[in-house]
C-alpha cells in the first residue's frame, strides 16, 4: 500500500496528470470534497489529507489497480518514441529555451493571467507530447494573478492569495551537493539573489525564477511577488530577472541551447546577456556577437497595437543598464538604448521599446495568426535589412480542454490512445449522431450544474437563506441554446455588444419555444476601469427581470471556469473590433467538445471560418464610419444571424428529437478545425520552420 502512495506522489509532481482524465478522476474518487478544497492540486491533496484516511479510501474503493494503470500509462508516455526523435535526433539535454512571463498550465498554479499564459502552457505540453528537447523559463510569482471578487455593486475587486510553494507540484533547483542553486544580478544599489523552482510537464522542465530570499532587500524580494503588478520600474525589474536571469541559469546549468524563443517581448533583455556572453567567450566586438546571436533568436509577438508593448523611459533604462553596459558588456549605455528603437536614428527618442529590442535581435519573427502577421507587417513596416514578419497560427492543447465525457466517447470509438493519432479527426463520421448529441447534452448539464453550484456557494458566503438558495434550481435551462462569452475584459473585445439593442435581445431570450441563454465570465486588468465597467454593466443586465437566470456572470474566471465553459456551451461568441484580436484561442477549445463558433472574422476565425463550420458576424472596416456606428452595425449582424440562422437550426429537430443539421455542423467543425487549431500542429511549425533552421 505504501508503494502505491509513492507512485501517486510521483504522478502528482508531474503535470501530466492535468490532462490525464483518469488521474484527475482518481483524486476526485478518493474524496471529491477534499479534491475541490485543494484547488485541484494533487500535491496539496497528498500533503494535507489524513494519511490513514487516504490508505483506507484506496483500499475501500479498490483504487490500487487504477493507480498502477495510471502510473504505467504515465511511464509509457514519458518513454515512448515521439515526433522530434523520429524526425531529427534524440538527446537528453535541452536544445531550445522558451521564455515567457506567464504560464497557464492548470488552475492550482496561479502564474498566469490570460491567453498569453495559457498559450505558453499549451506550448510546453505539446512540446512534451512531441518529444522536443525544450526547456521553459519564467518567473515564480508568490501571489500570481488576482482572485476576482464582485462586490454588491457589481464592481470587480481584487484579492491576492499567496502561492504556497511547498504545496505545489514544483521543487527547488539544487546542485549536486543538494544546495539550492543561486543566481546573482546587479541592480541599482544592490545585488539581487535569485532562486529557481522546477516544474515537470511530461518530459519538459519549466524553470521559474524567484527573488523572495532573505538575503535580498525587502524591495528586491518583491520583484517576483505579483504578475503584471506595480509600476514600470517593477516591470523592468521583472523583465531583467526573466531575460538576463534566465540566460544566467542556462549558463550555470551548462546547457548548449541552439534556439531561444521569446514569447512576447517581456524576456527580450536576454539578447543583451547572450551578446555579452558571446563577446566574452569568443573575444569579439559587440556587433560581431550580436550578428552571431541574432541567428538563433525567435520572437513571437501577440499584440496588434503598439500600446500593448512594454516601453521604458530613457532615464529608467539608464538607471538599470548604465553599469551593466559599461562594466559588464563594455559599451556605452546609449549603445544599448538604441537597441530599443527600430530606426536607430532618433537620437532624441526617450522611449525604449521591448518589441523593438526583440525585432532588432531576432532572425525569426512571427505573428500568431495569418491576419495578425499582416497587421504586424503594416504596423512596423520593417526595412529590408530586418527579418520578414511571418505567421504561425496559435492552437490549443486539446487534451487539456476536453471534457472527461467527450474523451470517453472518443475512447469508446477509437481506443484510449486516440489522441496520439494525428489522422483521428478524419474518422469523426464513425461516431453516431446519437452519441454526438448525447455527448453535447451531458457536457451542457455538467456546465449548468457547475454554474448553479458556483452561484450557490457565493450566495451562502453572503448569508442567503434557504428560500434564496432554492432559487438556484431556476438558473439556466438544460434544454436552452447556451452561448458562452469568456475572456479578458478589455474594451476592444466588446463584452457588452450583445446588449446593444436590449429590446431585441429580450425578444430573443423570452422566446419560450426557442429559449436562449448566456454565460459570461472574465477578469479585467486591475487598472482597466473600462474593462471593469463592462463587467458591471453585464452584471446589471443579468439582474433585469426579463433576463434574470438566463444571463449569468461567473466570478473569478480561471482555467477551471474556462474548462467548464468550453466543455458545455453550445455556441462560443467572440466579437472583438477587427483586427485587434491577434489570435484568440478560447473558441478553439470548444471544437473537440462539440461546441460551435460564432465570431467576427478576426484572429484565428478569419482563417478557420467556413459556412459549414460555424457562423460569422459581419465586420465593418470603413474607417470613415465611427466606432459607435460600427458597433451598432455589427451588433445588428449578430442579432440577424442569431435570429435567422443559429437559433432556428438548433431547434430544427427530426422525429427523434435530434437537431440533424446542427450535428452535421458539429461533425464538420471537428473534422476540419480540430486537426489544425491545436498546439501539436503549432509546435511542429515552430520546430520545422524556426527551431531547426537556426545557424
Amino acid at each position: 500500500m505504501q508503494n502505491l502512495l509513492l507512485l501517486l506522489k510521483e504522478i502528482s509532481f508531474n503535470l501530466y496528470w492535468s490532462w490525464n482524465k483518469d488521474a484527475i478522476e482518481l483524486f476526485n474518487e478518493i474524496n471529491p470534497d477534499f479534491w475541490n478544497w485543494s484547488g485541484h492540486n494533487p500535491v496539496k491533496f497528498m500533503n494535507e489529507i489524513n494519511h490513514n484516511y487516504l490508505l483506507d479510501a484506496i483500499d475501500r474503493k479498490n483504487l490500487g489497480g487504477k493507480i498502477l494503470t495510471i502510473y504505467k500509462d504515465f511511464k509509457k508516455y514519458l518513454d515512448k518514441d515521439k515526433y522530434f526523435g523520429e524526425k531529427y535526433y534524440k538527446t537528453d539535454e535541452p536544445q531550445i529555451a522558451y521564455f515567457s512571463a506567464e504560464y497557464g498550465l492548470t488552475e492550482c498554479l496561479k502564474i498566469y493571467s490570460g491567453g498569453l499564459g495559457v498559450l505558453s502552457g499549451d506550448h510546453l505540453k505539446s512540446s512534451s507530447d512531441l518529444g522536443l528537447p525544450l526547456m521553459g523559463v519564467g518567473l515564480a510569482y508568490h501571489y500570481g494573478f488576482f482572485v476576482q471578487m464582485i462586490n454588491s455593486n457589481g464592481w470587480q475587486t481584487e484579492n491576492y492569495e499567496i502561492n504556497e510553494f511547498q504545496n505545489l507540484p514544483l521543487n527547488l533547483l539544487r546542485d549536486d551537493n543538494f544546495n539550492p542553486v543561486r543566481l546573482e544580478i546587479n541592480f541599482p544599489g544592490s545585488t539581487v539573489f535569485v532562486q529557481v523552482w522546477v516544474l515537470l510537464i511530461g518530459n519538459i522542465k519549466l524553470y521559474l525564477l524567484d527573488t523572495t530570499l532573505p538575503e535580498n532587500t525587502v524591495e528586491d524580494r518583491r520583484i517576483t511577488d505579483i504578475l503584471y503588478g506595480g509600476d514600470t520600474e517593477k516591470r523592468i525589474s521583472q523583465e531583467i530577472i526573466l531575460g538576463i536571469g534566465g540566460i544566467r541559469l542556462i549558463e550555470k546549468l551548462g546547457f548548449d541551447i541552439k534556439a531561444f524563443h521569446l514569447n512576447e517581448g517581456h524576456s527580450a533583455f536576454l539578447c543583451f546577456e547572450r551578446i555579452k556572453n558571446y563577446m566574452t567567450k569568443n573575444k569579439v566586438s559587440y556587433e560581431e556577437a550580436k550578428a552571431a546571436c541574432y541567428n538563433s533568436n525567435i520572437f513571437t509577438t501577440h499584440t496588434p497595437v503598439p500600446a500593448g508593448i512594454d516601453i521604458f523611459t530613457h532615464d529608467l533604462f539608464v538607471k538599470y543598464f548604465r553599469k551593466y553596459a559599461e562594466e559588464e558588456i563594455g559599451v556605452s549605455v546609449e549603445h544599448l538604448f538604441l537597441e530599443g528603437d527600430l530606426t536607430k536614428d532618433q537620437i532624441d527618442n526617450d522611449k525604449f521599446n521591448m518589441a523593438y529590442l526583440a525585432i532588432n535581435n531576432s532572425n525569426f519573427i512571427n505573428g500568431v495568426s495569418k491576419l495578425h502577421g499582416e497587421v504586424s507587417r503594416k504596423m512596423w513596416m520593417l526595412s529590408d535589412n530586418k527579418s520578414r514578419i511571418e505567421s504561425i497560427t496559435n492552437g490549443v492543447h486539446t487534451p487539456s480542454y476536453l471534457s472527461a465525457n467527450s474523451n470517453s466517447v472518443y475512447c469508446r470509438y477509437f481506443t484510449k490512445d486516440w489522441i496520439y493519432d494525428e489522422n483521428i479527426w478524419n474518422r469523426i463520421d464513425e461516431i453516431a449522431d446519437e452519441d454526438i448529441w448525447a455527448m453535447r447534452i451531458f457536457n451542457k448539464h455538467s456546465l449548468i450544474e457547475f454554474c448553479r453550484e458556483s452561484i450557490k456557494s457565493k450566495w451562502i458566503l453572503s448569508g442567503a437563506d434557504k428560500i434564496k438558495l432554492a432559487e438556484v434550481k431556476g438558473i439556466l435551462s438544460p434544454e436552452a441554446l447556451t452561448i458562452g462569452f469568456a475572456r479578458r475584459f478589455a474594451t476592444y473585445k466588446r463584452g457588452n455588444l450583445i446588449f446593444r439593442d436590449l429590446d431585441r435581445l429580450k425578444k430573443i431570450i423570452k422566446n419560450t419555444s426557442m429559449p436562449v441563454q448566456f454565460v459570461f465570465s472574465g477578469k479585467a486588468h486591475p487598472k482597466d476601469e473600462g474593462g471593469k465597467t463592462l463587467i458591471a454593466e453585464i452584471i446589471s443586465y443579468s439582474q433585469d427581470e426579463d433576463l434574470k437566470n438566463k444571463i449569468i456572470f461567473l466570478d473569478n474566471y480561471d482555467i477551471n471556469v474556462a474548462r467548464h465553459l468550453v466543455e458545455g456551451c453550445d455556441l462560443w461568441l467572440n466579437n472583438p473590433r477587427r483586427p485587434l484580436e491577434a489570435s484568440g484561442t478560447s473558441g478553439m477549445k470548444v471544437i473537440a467538445n462539440g461546441g460551435l463558433n460564432f465570431s467576427i472574422l478576426d484572429g484565428w476565425w478569419d482563417e478557420g471560418y467556413s459556412p459549414e463550420l460555424g457562423w460569422k458576424i459581419n465586420s465593418v472596416m470603413d474607417e470613415n464610419i465611427s466606432l459607435e456606428q460600427r458597433d451598432s452595425m455589427e451588433a445588428a449582424s449578430l442579432y440577424d444571424t442569431l435570429e435567422n440562422e443559429i437559433i432556428p437550426m438548433f431547434y430544427l429537430r427530426d422525429s427523434k428529437g435530434m437537431p440533424v443539421q446542427w450535428i452535421k455542423k458539429i461533425k464538420a467543425s471537428i473534422k476540419q478545425l480540430a486537426p489544425f487549431f491545436n498546439t501539436g500542429r503549432m509546435v511542429k511549425e515552430y520546430c520545422d520552420r524556426f527551431y531547426m533552421k537556426v545557424k
